[in-house]
């Protein structure tokens, strides 16, 4: 099914599914906190409703949308996708956009234990300021002339799908440009050590609050706004 909320095109799909539709072009997980800003945040709401495809990644979205809307769709994290997408991935080559040269040394080593090897496929972006529109002509060329198939930004919520937006507006072929955020830092333990029991319980929030408290829980305690955006929302429905 695909669900149009907000002008996004929301797929309640499993990962099998995903693999098999072979999905190229923009893939995002938008968070509650994100979502909750599309009514300010007119530059990422535009840059996630050009998305490809958006998976239900907050689990408070889903709990909202079932009892709101009366809708029953399946959550698939940022955390769960990726842990799939690195088994579905090993021996092959992918394209990641880093934060900074730490993150990106403990990227790439986590990444060889599945035989990933992105060492020449690292670029470290440059500060992007925070809402407004994303022009890194540098990526581009780079793209352009390595031309790889997927493209796995690892950049914060709000600045990843603006950057994944420009690169699909812009480059001259169709890869899978996946915004998956701090995903990997999961792994790698550089952020809140998630398991698949809290996961599964949709208290990925309590996690991360409890490991960074003044970051996360402002965050999340801004994300109340999401109730409102979805009490308006008029939700389209689509078979497959």
């Amino acid at each position: 099914m695909i669900y149009n909320i907000f002008g996004v095109s929301f797929h309640d799909i499993s990962f099998s599914k995903f693999c098999k539709m072979k999905s190229s072009g923009l893939i995002v997980l938008p968070s509650g906190p994100g979502l909750s800003t599309i009514n300010k945040d007119k530059i990422y709401h535009k840059s996630i409703q050009n998305a490809d495809m958006a998976l239900f990644d907050s689990g408070y979205f889903v709990l909202l949308l079932s009892l709101i809307k009366g809708l029953s769709v399946s959550k698939f994290s940022g955390y769960k996708f990726f842990k799939l997408f690195l088994n579905y991935n090993r021996n092959k080559k992918i394209f990641v956009v880093e934060t900074n040269e730490q993150s990106a040394v403990i990227n790439r080593k986590y990444l060889k234990k599945f035989n990933i090897n992105v060492k020449s496929r690292q670029y470290i972006a440059p500060f992007y300021k925070k809402n407004s529109y994303i022009r890194d002509t540098s990526l581009l060329k780079i793209l352009k002339r390595i031309k790889p198939k997927v493209i796995l930004i690892n950049l914060g919520g709000g600045t990843q799908e603006i950057l994944g937006s420009y690169l699909k507006n812009n480059l001259n072929y169709k890869p899978q440009i996946i915004c998956t955020g701090a995903a990997i830092s999961f792994f790698t333990k550089e952020q809140a050590p998630m398991t698949d029991f809290f996961d599964n319980l949709y208290l990925g929030w309590l996690i991360r609050c409890m490991f960074n408290p003044a970051i996360f829980v402002p965050r999340y305690l801004s994300a109340f706004k999401l109730i409102l955006h979805v009490w308006k929302s008029k939700i389209r429905i689509k078979k497959k």
